[in-house]
């Protein structure tokens, strides 16, 4: 969370610049309308202890990942657009030497998802708060590989197990963006709710404005 502290401040020092090379030049600011295509990489948290098989966060589980994600998006009037995106939350492996079966449980994540924009009506042509919501069709692995040891050699051992979940729930976010010409940066929160666990990402990515 420190890096990511340190991430946004030198974005806001970056917005800071752009602001004033925007007030020099008011011909390089952006117009909001059009269609975007863009990308994002950050940090993900699984929110997964895999509870499927009864195993919790004793098992050494890396709470943060690697996440990106794509976007393809719309935007015909600047308080209002709409969204499509491909969200990768990582995976989520516990660590073998926690485990009495020396084995570790896995979690991963992926979602396809819409949503609704909208951006507040502030008077800086050159930033953006917005907030979107929408519905996503997520996909969730789980399985426990069982290990270093036969399995006959453990008293009550099972093989390697699954499980394959999709699911089509709520999906929710915001975040700030600030731009010249038809380029753009943005940070972004978002999370699916789903009645287990709740992958969300934080992202920092760019965008392109036809």
């Amino acid at each position: 969370m420190k890096k990511l502290s340190i991430g946004i401040l030198y974005i806001l020092a970056a917005c800071g610049i752009s602001a004033t090379a925007a007030a020099q030049s008011p011909s390089a600011i952006y117009n909001p309308a059009g269609f975007y295509i863009g990308g994002s990489v950050g940090v993900s948290d699984l929110h997964d202890n895999n509870d499927e098989y009864g195993f919790d966060n004793g098992y050494g589980y890396y709470r943060h990942h690697t996440a990106w994600k794509a976007m393809l998006g719309i935007r015909p009037i600047p308080m209002l657009g709409a969204e499509l995106s491909y969200m990768d939350f990582g995976g989520d492996r516990g660590d073998y030497s926690s485990n009495y079966y020396y084995g570790a449980p896995y979690s991963q994540a992926k979602a396809g998802a819409a949503f609704a924009v909208g951006y507040l009506p502030i008077p800086l042509p050159f930033f953006d708060v917005y907030g979107k919501a929408g519905v996503a069709r997520l996909h969730e692995i789980d399985y426990f590989d069982i290990q270093n040891l036969p399995c006959n050699a453990i008293p009550g051992c099972f093989t390697a197990t699954s499980a394959n979940r999709w699911s089509t729930d709520f999906a929710y976010g915001g975040g700030v963006q600030w731009h010249i010409g038809g380029l753009g940066l943005r940070a972004e929160y978002e999370r699916i709710d789903t009645s287990g666990p709740n992958p969300d990402m934080f992202t920092f990515g760019v965008t392109w404005t036809f």
